[in-house]
């Protein structure tokens, strides 16, 4: 296999990455959510941001310390920016002079009804109510845990979460046929194993720097997964043990593509690109992405009799992607 460049001349069919929805439909069988909070994480006292604020404060007022508490927390950019645009819509329907320990369940009961049947011809979609549900309950389980409102408005609000189409795994044997057309290429061959074989995201490998794999030991080589400060993401580093090859593969890739620094220096695109060539050479058929490959990860890790703690420790998941994921690891390890 050829060293793949940035930009390919034969189009190759690239299995991009489906954004996960953390929920996904609204009113059904009740299953409340839980946003698990760590006391030991608590403040001594209130934050600059929240010091403020309490029952009397208006809906609007909240706005900014909410922007920021989801900031603090590592909430992602697109969360942010959807919970915010939610935060607004329902300041337009409540007023925004509103103080917030006078909304009631009834109040944000009204709002979501409004959304889904107020304008004719224009329902939205499951997944977005859903998400509606989920900011109310952010929201509202920020103020109460602040001590801001004495009632939670949104506590018993329920959602129903079908459980969506299950991913085709990688049977025993396309993984050996994937990993022996991935030798083919160092560069390959190094990105299929840290998945296949420690779990990481794409964004995970992305974000790889070469001090940041250990192998000072040979025989036990580890990969650290480190974040940006900016990201808000330090509770999600970890350190994971790798088989002795790892070693051997990875000088390989180091001699061959001459890598110092960042250990995949290519686009997020580009990883695809070499993933399909590897998936194409094994003669797979089957939808084949770099989150596949996690999944595959995290299904034989069950099997092999991790625990659930343990598999979301390895997987450095949050509490809102493992609320969905557990369901579907456990389904796709253990079917009925």
């Amino acid at each position: 296999m050829q060293k793949d460049s940035e930009q390919e001349t034969k189009p190759i069919a690239v299995q991009t990455e489906e954004v996960p929805i953390e929920q996904d439909n609204l009113f059904g069988t009740p299953i409340v959510l839980d946003d698990q909070f760590d006391e030991s994480e608590a403040p001594a006292s209130p934050p600059e941001h929240m010091a403020a604020l309490n029952e009397q404060t208006s809906l609007a007022a909240c706005a900014g310390p909410y922007r920021q508490e989801l900031m603090l927390r590592g909430k992602s950019n697109y969360t942010v920016t959807c919970f915010l645009s939610d935060l607004k819509m329902l300041i337009d329907f409540m007023g925004a002079d509103i103080p917030v320990g006078r909304i009631t369940k009834e109040n944000v009961t009204d709002w979501l009804m409004k959304l889904k049947f107020g304008t004719p011809g224009m329902t939205p979609a499951p997944k977005t109510m859903a998400r509606r549900v989920t900011f109310l309950k952010n929201f509202f389980t920020w103020l109460e845990r602040e001590h801001i409102i004495r009632e939670n408005p949104a506590a018993s609000l329920t959602l129903e979460r079908p459980q969506p189409p299950l991913p085709e795994l990688l049977t025993d044997d396309e993984v050996r046929q994937l990993m022996e057309a991935a030798q083919e290429d160092a560069r390959c061959h190094c990105l299929v194993y840290l998945i296949l074989r420690a779990g990481l995201k794409k964004e995970e490998v992305m974000g790889l720097k070469v001090h940041h794999i250990d192998l000072i030991d040979p025989h036990n080589p580890l990969v650290s997964i480190r974040f940006a400060a900016s990201t808000n993401k330090q509770h999600r580093e970890r350190r994971i043990a790798l088989p002795a090859e790892f070693t051997d593969i990875f000088r390989r890739y180091q001699q061959n593509y001459h890598v110092t620094d960042v250990v995949f220096p290519c686009t997020d695109r580009n990883l695809n690109y070499i993933l399909a060539r590897a998936v194409s050479a094994a003669n797979i058929k089957k939808r084949v992405t770099l989150q596949l490959l996690r999944d595959t990860f995290a299904v034989q890790q069950l099997r092999d009799g991790i625990s659930l703690d343990g598999l979301r420790e390895k997987l450095g998941l949050s509490d809102e992607a493992w609320l969905e994921s557990k369901e579907k690891y456990r389904r796709l390890a253990f079917p009925k």
